[in-house]
């Protein structure tokens, strides 16, 4: 469906908004059939990271999780199903969606979104993948071990594949603070100077938050989220210096202009 004009009558703007809503909704519903009948290969990938804390069958190598009801079993294969169908079509949920809003912003505007755009979800791609590759293992480990002396830990369907989504789209939005530290610059919200010199303050809001974001609220998982952030914002904070030298400086000669004032 191409881009409609900016301006429409209100029930045109209403129309069209739920034809590309129609068409979001049947190509995810499409994607969630399909992925439902690869949902227990996909979830085998969920879990790859975690193998050496939950059992494993001999022969097949897969993960072997208890689920109470038949009813959990399927809904475990739905989330998993509707997790990877969201993936899977982003492109045309996110398309439909920039294409319904496009109209309304200025040129100016239209020239930072698409740049915008792809860096917020090379971001979130990188989150999941360090979350999958760093944060997964390390996580369950130490929750694991909590168990000694008291019992053993009898994994669930329901808990393991809820928890491993919800570390995966903590992550990956975590990973958008670059993305953040850059506008809150280049739109003056916050100057640089001001960030930079307010690295204790920030250091401590991002310990609550990864305190707050974190699914299992272990000391591990937050310590290592915290590490990350940091690294993150450092790494922000130099690639707007060098990006955005001359904005930085003129910033910082009104900051000193305001201050002899």
């Amino acid at each position: 469906m191409p881009i409609g004009p900016a301006r429409m009558p209100l029930f045109d703007h209403l129309g069209e908004l739920r034809m590309r809503l129609v068409r979001i909704v049947a190509c995810l519903g499409v994607a969630v059939c399909v992925f439902y009948f690869a949902a227990p290969a996909m979830g085998q990938f969920l879990l790859m990271p975690i193998t050496p804390y939950i059992p494993v069958d001999p022969e097949t190598g897969w993960a072997e999780m208890m689920a109470l009801d038949p009813f959990e079993a399927f809904a475990v294969r739905f989330q998993i199903a509707l997790f990877f169908s969201v993936i899977a079509t982003s492109p045309v949920i996110l398309w439909q969606l920039l294409a319904f809003f496009l109209p309304a912003l200025k040129p100016k505007e239209r020239k930072w979104f698409m740049p915008t755009f792809v860096v917020s979800v090379v971001l979130f791609i990188l989150g999941a993948v360090f979350c999958y590759t760093v944060i997964l293992n390390a996580a369950f480990q130490w929750l694991t071990e909590q168990a000694q002396g008291l019992g053993y830990v009898a994994p669930r369907m329901t808990s393991y594949i809820d928890i491993i989504i919800k570390f995966e789209i903590a992550f990956g939005a975590a990973f958008e603070l670059p993305l953040v530290i850059f506008y809150l610059v280049i739109f003056d919200i916050v100057p640089y100077k001001k960030l930079r010199g307010s690295w204790r303050m920030v250091y401590i809001v991002l310990m609550v938050l990864c305190a707050i974001v974190t699914p299992d609220a272990s000391p591990v998982t937050m310590l290592l989220m915290f590490a990350a952030m940091i690294a993150l914002y450092e790494l922000s904070l130099l690639l707007a210096r060098i990006v955005l030298a001359k904005r930085i400086k003129r910033q910082n000669a009104e900051i000193a202009a305001e201050e002899e004032a």
